[in-house]
C-alpha cells in the first residue's frame, strides 16, 4: 500500500460526505497514514502495517472511536470522533479509514514520561467506567498475529520469537493483576500538546488488561529500577513486577514490529 494511494482514499471518501479537501497533508507515516485534510478540521486515520497484522482491524479502529466518544462525554481531553462526516471506520477499496477531529497541536512539544505517568492515573479512573466490549490479550493478540503474518512471508529465524512468546505466555496469568479498560498504547508520543493543555490520543489499542501494561509503556527502559520508578510516579497502582514483565512483553512485540517493518 502506498502513501499517496492512502491519502487519496480518505479524500475520495470524504468527498463523498461533502468533506472537500485541496490541501492533505500527511502527519505521520507509519503503523497508520494520518492525513489532516486540510482546509477542513478533520484528520483520516488510514489502516498500514497494522492492516496486515490485524485481521479484525476495522474493529480496532471502532474501538478508537467508541473510548474516545466516550471519554469526551466525560470531559477527558481527547481527540474525538469527526463530526464534519460519519468517523467510520469505513472500508473502501482495500482500505480501512476512520475520522478524527483535527486538534491544532505543536507536533515538536512532547510530555516527558514521568509527566505522563502522572497523568495516568486520571485517564484510568475514567477509562475504568467504559462499559463495552475489549480484548483481553491485547498485545499478545498482535504478536500471534505478526508472527503468523512474518511466517506467511517465509521469513527466517522466527522460532527464537515463538520461543520468547511462550516463555511470556507462561507467566502471563500471574501478572495478569488490577485488570481494567487501559489506554494501551500509552507512550507520550500519544499526548498531543495544545494551546489548552495536552490531550490524549489513540485509543486503537485500547485492551482490558493489567494497569501494569501501561506503566510499562512509559517505563523509559528494562530492569526494576525503571519498575520501580514508573510505579512510584504513577503513585502506585500496580507492583513493579509486573511492570517489568510487561515491559519484556513490549519488547518482544516491539522487537517484531521491527521484522516487520523490514519485511513489509
Amino acid at each position: 500500500m502506498s502513501t499517496s494511494a492512502a491519502v487519496n482514499a480518505a479524500v475520495s471518501v470524504a468527498a463523498e460526505h461533502g468533506v472537500i479537501s485541496t490541501d492533505p497533508a500527511v502527519l505521520k507515516d507509519g503503523s497508520n497514514v494520518i492525513v489532516h485534510l486540510r482546509p477542513a478540521p478533520v484528520v483520516a486515520r488510514v489502516a498500514a502495517r497494522t492492516a496486515l497484522i490485524r485481521p479484525s482491524v476495522a474493529t480496532h479502529f471502532a474501538r478508537d472511536l467508541a473510548v474516545s466518544a466516550f471519554l469526551a462525554a466525560r470531559g477527558v481531553p481527547v481527540v474525538t470522533p469527526s463530526a464534519e462526516l460519519p468517523p467510520g471506520p469505513h472500508a473502501v477499496d482495500g482500505f480501512v479509514l476512520s475520522f478524527a477531529t483535527y486538534v491544532p497541536h505543536d507536533p515538536a512539544e512532547e510530555l516527558t514520561r514521568p509527566e505522563v505517568l502522572k497523568m495516568l492515573p486520571d485517564l484510568h479512573a475514567e477509562l475504568s467506567l467504559y462499559p463495552g466490549d475489549l480484548p483481553s490479550r491485547g498485545p499478545m493478540d498482535d504478536v500471534d498475529h505478526t508472527l503468523d503474518y512474518l511466517a506467511g512471508l517465509g521469513v527466517p529465524d522466527l522460532e527464537p520469537f515463538r520461543e520468547r512468546r511462550a516463555e511470556l505466555m507462561e507467566f502471563w496469568d500471574a501478572h495478569y493483576n488490577d485488570v481494567q479498560p487501559l489506554h494501551g498504547d500509552s507512550h507520550y508520543g500519544n499526548v498531543l500538546m495544545t494551546a489548552a493543555g495536552p490531550v490524549w490520543n489513540d485509543f486503537e489499542d485500547c485492551w482490558r488488561g493489567p494497569v501494569a501494561w501501561d506503566l510499562a509503556c512509559l517505563a523509559g527502559a528494562k530492569g526494576p529500577e525503571a519498575a520501580q520508578r514508573a510505579v512510584e510516579l504513577y503513585g502506585g497502582g500496580a507492583a513493579p513486577d509486573d511492570v517489568e514483565f510487561h515491559v519484556e512483553t513490549r519488547v518482544l512485540f516491539g522487537t517484531l514490529w521491527g521484522v516487520l517493518i523490514e519485511n513489509s
